[in-house]
């Protein structure tokens, strides 16, 4: 949750309130800080770039921190709406530029030790999102990104992720130099064999621009070189984790339809084909290479007379699993229902499709990887915003275990357990007791005290559910097999007791999909969001219309104008 936080900060710097800025520039004049400038339109408030700022020394800056009165940010609501804000407001201290590499490590370094919401983000990560402005900056930052970042850190690829969604976007300059400086082709894929750091995070930085940019930049930045590069990459001389990001990167290219129809010519599905073969591999590492490898050939890449996955899966045995209606398209689900995998840069939840209100209950988590996930307990009054960065543990209604950080959140708060950091390999166990009101989380058996926070706010409806940083995946085993670890008290487990039909355990290819949503007819005054119920509710103050009360009662801000929601009336007149 707080990784994501630091971007809503980051969000949230943009141009306050005129009120504010005003009496920001008051102070500014009174204190002598001067040489800061405001624009119109978005009113970025640009730093001075003149060549003081290099000489001014840490004393200075040390001086000037405790001098300049500044805002306390941590008692204002954030607004994660607000567009981010490019440079220095003349309200802050100088900042003496720094080694990017320095930097970038420090922010790699910070992020799994940060865990207060109301923190602002590491001054690291502010710094590089300053140099990040220029084009000169923007492709030192990235340079750094692929230089520095190491191999054996599992939050490394999360963290190019992070630094570069937040920084603004590339000028088609700068995409253009960054070409010529990196000069990718087959060879290159080929050259530092021994050193597959660099390829891993040469293949994230591309994944990460090719998720962000859209239409013609994207297929401009999928130049024949790089296309060979990343194929290149695929091939089983490669280490296991180029293999996967270099898939990750092919499958955000092809979000833009020429580029698909680009990467689906160069046989990339007879490659996957072979690599499909490991997804039930014991190493980890290549398991996450052959989840991905089936993932593309059943959305992405088809291959002509390749049997798509959920058509040969064996699901008589599972009556419970991940749920994948009410998921977004970001989130891949495995055929069988019970392996999760995000790889984009929203933070990403699912649940179980059954739900308990009384009893003992416990289910298993294999952990595929050991960055940030949270997992628990949630409830039908959960709210999940992926893009904010909210998830299982984030509000009053859910409570979830985080290994990787040592920590266990309830309500956007967290506080540190005593297990380990969690490894790949490694089961945790998720026992919910609703006779005591309260749930146990254990890693590989060992047990931590209960939790029993949640229940003051909801004492039934509660859901297997997890959301995952990116590039993490882990699997689920609601007791279709024996579990590792059972607990020692009398329990009973989802798939003893959950049902479902033979076509609500069918989990559909995205083309399938798509071709089963044209074939319905939607009636006019549906709901935008479910296409089911009535719009029927009216949102104040927007007064926008378009959702029924169910839909509303979920959102804080308006999916149309994106301004806060105050109340919500039904409009009992629109019912049909």
């Amino acid at each position: 949750m707080i990784v994501f936080g630091w971007a809503v900060f980051l969000a949230s710097r943009s141009l306050g309130q005129g009120l504010l800025l005003t009496l920001e520039e008051h102070i500014a004049h009174l204190l002598g800080t001067t040489g800061a400038t405001t624009t119109m339109g978005n009113s970025c408030i640009c730093r001075d770039d003149s060549g003081a700022e290099d000489n001014v020394d840490t004393h200075q800056q040390q001086a000037e921190n405790s001098a300049v009165p500044t805002a306390d940010s941590r008692s204002q609501p954030r607004d994660p709406v607000r567009p981010p804000r490019r440079g220095r407001g003349p309200h802050e201290p100088r900042r003496k530029k720094q080694n990017v590499d320095g930097l970038v490590l420090d922010t790699l370094a910070v992020i799994r030790t940060l865990v207060d919401n109301d923190q602002e983000p590491p001054y690291s990560m502010i710094t590089l999102h300053e140099m990040a402005e220029t084009d000169e900056g923007w492709l030192d930052v990235v340079q750094s990104l692929i230089r520095v970042i190491p191999l054996e850190d599992p939050l490394g690829p999360a963290v190019i992720t992070l630094l570069l969604d937040e920084c603004p976007l590339p000028t088609k300059d700068a995409l253009q130099k960054l070409t010529e400086i990196l000069n990718l082709n087959g060879e290159v894929a080929c050259q530092d064999s021994g050193h597959p750091a660099k390829h891993r995070n040469t293949s994230a930085v591309l994944g990460c621009l090719a998720e962000k940019l859209a239409g013609p930049a994207s297929i401009g930045l999928l130049s024949p070189g790089i296309l060979e590069y990343l194929l290149q990459c695929l091939k089983l001389q490669s280490h296991p984790t180029v293999m996967l990001f270099a898939l990750i990167a092919l499958e955000k290219f092809a979000q833009t339809s020429e580029n698909k129809l680009t990467i689906s010519e160069s046989s990339i599905s007879d490659r996957l084909v072979t690599l499909e073969l490991w997804a039930d591999d014991p190493d980890y590492l290549k398991r996450q290479v052959g989840f991905c490898a089936q993932w593309s050939l059943d959305n992405l890449f088809l291959k002509e007379g390749r049997q798509l996955t959920y058509e040969k899966v064996d699901l008589n045995n599972i009556r419970a699993m991940l749920n994948s209606n009410d998921v977004s398209e970001y989130l891949k689900i495995s055929p069988h229902g019970l392996e999760a995998r995000c790889d984009a840069s929203s933070f990403e939840s699912v649940r179980c499709t059954f739900c308990v209100d009384t009893g003992v209950w416990y289910y298993e988590v294999t952990v595929v990887t050991s960055g940030v996930m949270q997992i628990g307990w949630a409830t039908r009054d959960s709210k999940f915003l992926n893009h904010e960065g909210y998830g299982i543990g984030d509000d009053e209604y859910s409570c979830a275990y985080d290994g990787c950080r040592q920590l266990i959140w309830y309500n956007a708060r967290s506080k540190p357990h005593v297990h380990p950091c969690w490894k790949e390999g490694d089961t945790v166990g998720f026992l919910l007791d609703l006779n005591e009101k309260q749930m146990i989380f254990f890693l590989n058996g060992n047990q931590l005290p209960p939790e029993k926070q949640v229940f003051s706010s909801t004492v039934s409806g509660f859901f297997a559910a997890a959301s995952f940083m990116s590039y993490q995946q882990c699997e689920f085993n609601f007791g279709a097999r024996p579990f590792k670890y059972p607990p020692s008290m009398k329990f009973s487990t989802f798939n003893d007791y959950a049902f479902l039909t033979a076509e609500e355990k069918i989990i559909l290819p995205r083309h399938r999909r798509l071709a089963l949503l044209k074939q319905v007819s939607i009636r006019e005054n549906c709901c935008s969001l479910c296409c089911d119920e009535v719009a029927d509710t009216q949102l104040k103050p927007c007064g926008h219309s378009d959702l029924c009360m169910d839909c509303a009662l979920q959102l804080e801000t308006c999916p149309l104008c994106r301004k806060e929601i105050v109340s919500r009336i039904r409009q009992i007149s629109h019912i049909s």
